[in-house]
């Protein structure tokens, strides 16, 4: 899994598409900060973080478009099916690789709340709580772009399946609300967003937590299940 972790992690950043979504991602963050933060003069870099947990859905499927979809394409997959690592170890090798580029994409959010600390007093809980609610958001976000990638060869419609998933699963909070009565209450149970939301009131949310690694584990089992099932059809 060391070998799988760290060749996809090499070859994310011998492509130029993680330099254009880190500095993109970048410019944003950078972008918000200064309207939300610096020119209002706001110590509080809450509204930064529910606008960036967004953008995600926009980032991410970009970001895990080709980590199965290319060795489908490439043939190389039946290489690694076939190999003695076992195809749990590979997706989760696949989805830890993801998993660095995002805390990369973390530390740089890092910054901006480091030079608001040098200016000002911003609410500690809150921020802490919302940085680890992104974390888990994000990394439950990145499994259904593997999940999604597992699907097909053509990186495209990987892109655009996880996003109309990710999609549906932000707006389920919403549309639970407008249905109202215990459609609410279900839906809002099964909501990202909602559990990302109880982070930011600075409390650490147990539920929640184990909600967002319980919602990881099952799409990594999915995606585990739909290379298993082609590989048995194959054979």
């Amino acid at each position: 899994m060391q070998a799988i972790l760290k060749r996809e992690i090499k070859s994310y950043f011998n492509s130029p598409i993680a330099y254009v979504l880190l500095g993109l991602f970048t410019f944003i963050c950078a972008l918000f900060f200064y309207f939300v933060n610096i020119q209002s003069q706001s110590a509080d870099f809450n509204p930064v973080f529910s606008t960036i947990s967004f953008i995600l859905i926009f980032i991410v499927p970009i970001m895990t478009m080709r980590i199965l979809a290319e060795d489908r394409k490439n043939g190389t997959e039946v290489l690694l099916v076939s190999s003695p690592v076992s195809v749990w170890e590979i997706v989760l090798g696949k989805y830890l690789a993801m998993l660095v580029v995002f805390l990369i994409m973390t530390c740089i959010v890092a910054i901006f709340p480091i030079i608001i600390f040098m200016f000002g007093k911003p609410p500690i809980a809150p921020l802490l709580g919302s940085f680890i609610g992104f974390m888990l958001l994000g990394a439950s976000l990145i499994s259904i772009g593997v999940f999604a990638s597992s699907l097909t060869e053509n990186q495209v419609i990987a892109v655009f399946l996880s996003f109309v998933m990710m999609l549906v699963i932000w707006l389920v909070e919403s549309i639970g609300n407008a249905l109202g009565g215990w459609a609410a209450n279900v839906l809002n149970w099964f909501s990202l967003t909602s559990r990302y939301n109880n982070f930011t009131s600075g409390l650490l949310d147990i539920p929640s937590a184990v909600y967002f690694l319980s919602f990881i584990s099952v799409f990594l089992f999915l995606t585990m299940r739909v290379i298993e099932k082609r590989r048995w059809s194959q054979g």
